[in-house]
């Protein structure tokens, strides 16, 4: 079916908010007349913007904020809907409600109106009969519009809802629209659509909440939704839903980390009896819901609704340690609450952007607890868009307010190769590489090029930006970008992309850039140690992200790793056992350090619970994983409120670890997807038992240890189509066999201490 028709035409309102000022959202529909019996139909329905269509008095469709977030200049969605049941003989009636969304709404903290000044439909309605011939109803000037009880809508700053301005069955055919205003239309725009099926965002989950007292509502976890509300109140009561992460020490709504995002519903009621309202266009990050203007005597129930992109679960990990468990949920509903169409920072403050070296350090993570590999197809999809034309990849995809920036820095920007490999080798699938090839050879082009000089990234004498840093590290004197020098960290993860582009080209037949790339890794190397790397094996910075990236990225002579890796766990141990990383340098440090041959300081660190460490929020109430390590101490309560989110998946990248190394659930790259399973468990610290299984494309597989005595009894379960690996934990005796077949297996290892 062809999507659209010269005569289907861009519909909007004539009513706009501004730079920062909201506007009703406006109400559209149509009347059409069917006199032959129907054999099929199908809307196809896009929006700059958000919307929800209806048809004859029915919701078409379950998707939240469709159809979803793009760079709008560039690329919408649209989607497909078979709405056969939805119609009946004789009159019909089609009608849509518009949200501003990321459209026209804020998206970030520089204000609205970031692709347009308002929310505008293109859609079609294809009916076809069993006589063969067919109808279409596309969006013109026939349609009509009114502005109704949504006064208000705001993906960060909320909904306001007035229930005495309800029309009605106004999707109803013979719904008296006389006084509603003829449709604006404007002519197709220069834009790409885009009908691809990424995973929608939905209602996934709904939460009872707790009553506190003083209004204060308390849903016992953190996450990203709304809520819906069932109240029984006189006429024009008007009723205030602030929400919020974390309260105060005096128990009312901590709400500075929010910044100006108001976050607050706004319902004012039509009486009459009980009444139900949850927001169309909004969504919050929060925990607690403050009520207020309910008098005493008048009822509400309360639901949390759990909204993000339809990412199915796909792995579980537990163990013997409670705080690791708790742990290991924080960092779930952390990527639940943030893969809500793009990979954000947070859900919560007037930011919720689509940051890239957040994506990449967790995306590894992320392919083991939910099938992201539409998702990130989505997301890169996106990263092409964004691309400058030199190569240079933003720090936020969707670009948006920061189109004008060309480079987004070392372990930013390198989300453009590093996320297409991580989706390749966990699912198997080289689709998403054959997609990418083209922007994740320019990208690497234009670092060779442009952002660095003599092979070092981010050189202080080259004229542009450097990057974030380590981001948060705590060994920079309170500086948020930490003391591992930026040409550091650059050159690091220029050469790791090298590395992967040489082994991306020779996968898709391209031996000579896979000879470039190759060579280029092998100069980005020696420039590293030329640079950073002391005779002795010592890095010119000394914190624990140079060595950690010098070691993981392999970039130090073979007989000077030992030296590096004594000298990363002589500053833990300075540190009392505690980390000092940032967003750079902590998803590879339990990684380094178990690879150097201290799993039981990587132990150490892992089930540390004093500050800083993993299970420091853990034991402090945390059900998501916070942006800072000191996003609240005792000594000092909430750190900077000006960055302070307490759900913001970035340092839950150490469940990768506890995946592949503690339970000892692992792929093997030559056999990506899971075809070839290496299990390889490292009981350790004061486990003694851990578990995981995921599905993998070949179906489920799974590894449970658990100690007995002097005794490892190992069970494992391999799925059909794929085989795998053991290989034994040090400290106990090998199994008879090393290589299994798909089915369930037992192994009873022994101590040999």
């Amino acid at each position: 079916m062809k999507p659209w028709n010269a005569e289907d035409k861009w519909i909007f309102s004539n009513i706009s908010g501004g730079p920062r000022s909201s506007a009703p959202a406006p109400f559209f529909r149509k009347e059409f007349w069917l006199d032959r019996t129907v054999s099929s139909a199908t809307l196809q329905i896009t929006a700059l913007g958000l919307y929800e269509a209806e048809i004859n008095g029915q919701r078409v469709g379950d998707h939240v904020f469709a159809p979803g977030w793009t760079d709008y200049k560039i690329r919408v969605p649209v989607q497909s809907y078979n709405v056969t049941g939805l119609l009946r003989p004789g009159n019909n009636c089609i009608g849509a409600v518009l949200g501003d969304g990321w459209f026209c709404g804020y998206a970030g903290w520089q204000g609205r109106e970031n692709y347009g000044e308002r929310p505008e439909l293109l859609a079609c309605l294809e009916v076809l009969f069993e006589d063969g011939s067919a109808l279409r109803i596309g969006t013109d000037k026939s349609w009509c519009w009114a502005a109704g009880p949504v006064l208000e809508n705001d993906l960060l700053m909320g909904e306001v809802y007035d229930a005495r301005r309800e029309f009605g069955d106004w999707s109803l055919p013979g719904f008296d629209a006389s006084d509603w205003l003829p449709a604006l239309s404007r002519k197709k725009r220069d834009i790409q659509f885009d009908a691809q099926p990424y995973p929608p965002v939905r209602r996934i989950e709904e939460r009872v909440p707790v009553l506190l007292g003083s209004g204060i509502y308390d849903m016992e976890q953190n996450f990203s939704g709304r809520v819906r509300i069932r109240v029984t109140a006189p006429r024009g009561t008007t009723l205030t839903l602030r929400h919020a992460e974390v309260l105060n020490p005096d128990g009312s709504l901590y709400l500075e980390n929010l910044r100006q995002a108001r976050a607050t519903d706004i319902y004012t009621c039509k009486g009459g009896g009980p009444e139900t309202w949850e927001p169309r266009f909004t969504f919050h990050g929060f925990r607690y819901v403050e009520v207020r203007g309910l008098t005493k005597d008048a009822p509400i129930e309360m639901t949390g609704v759990v909204l993000h992109s339809d990412t199915p679960p796909t792995g579980s990990f537990s163990c013997s340690h409670p705080l690791l468990n708790q742990l290991q949920r924080n960092i779930t509903w952390g990527q639940r609450s943030n893969f809500l169409e793009v990979p954000t920072d947070c859900p919560q403050r007037d930011e919720r952007l689509g940051w890239t070296g957040d994506a990449q350090v967790f995306v590894r993570t992320a392919a083991f607890n939910m099938d992201v590999r539409a998702f990130f197809e989505k997301w890169m999809r996106d990263a092409r868009d964004a691309q400058r034309p030199r190569g240079g990849i933003p720090a936020v995809i969707p670009a948006g307010e920061f189109t004008s920036m060309e480079d987004g820095g070392p372990a930013w920007a390198d989300a453009m190769v590093i996320c297409p490999w991580t989706i390749y080798l966990c699912y198997g699938d080289r689709t998403i590489l054959e997609d990418n090839y083209d922007a994740m050879r320019k990208f690497l082009e234009f670092t060779t090029k442009y952002s660095s000089r003599n092979h070092i990234r981010s050189h202080p004498d080259i004229d542009m930006f450097h990057g974030f840093g380590d981001w948060l590290a705590l060994d920079g004197s309170g500086h948020v970008e930490g003391a591992t020098p930026k040409d550091l960290i650059g050159t690091a993860f220029y050469a790791n992309d090298a590395r992967i582009m040489a082994r991306v080209a020779d996968l898709l037949g391209r031996p000579k850039d896979a000879a470039k790339f190759g060579a280029l890794h092998g100069k980005i190397v020696k420039a590293f140690q030329r640079r950073f790397v002391t005779p002795d094996g010592l890095l010119a910075s000394g914190t624990q992200t140079s060595y950690v990236l010098a070691l993981h990225f392999d970039l130090l002579p073979e007989p000077l790793r030992p030296v590096a890796a004594r000298e990363l766990v002589r500053d833990i141990e300075r540190r009392n056992f505690h980390i000092a990383t940032g967003f750079v340098g902590t998803p590879y440090i339990l990684d380094v350090l178990t690879g150097a041959g201290y799993l039981d300081i990587a132990y150490r660190l892992l089930e540390q619970d004093t500050f800083p460490s993993w299970l420091f929020p853990v034991k402090n109430g945390a059900t998501t994983i916070w942006e800072r390590w000191d996003g609240w101490t005792p000594d000092k309560g909430f750190q900077d409120k000006g960055m302070n989110s307490f759900n913001h998946y970035a340092y839950g990248a150490v469940g990768d670890w506890m995946y592949r190394t503690v339970a000892g659930l692992e792929l093997d790259e030559l056999a990506p997807g899971f075809r070839q399973i290496r299990f390889q468990p490292r009981p350790g610290g004061t486990l003694t038992s851990a578990q995981a299984e995921l599905i993998t494309p070949f179906g489920s597989a799974a590894i449970a240890w658990k100690r007995n005595g002097d005794h490892l009894e190992v069970d494992l379960l391999v799925p059909d189509g794929a085989s795998a690996g053991f290989s034994t934990p040090p400290g106990f005796t090998p199994p008879d066999a090393m290589e299994f077949g798909a089915g369930r297996h037992h192994l009873r290892l022994s101590s040999v201490g």
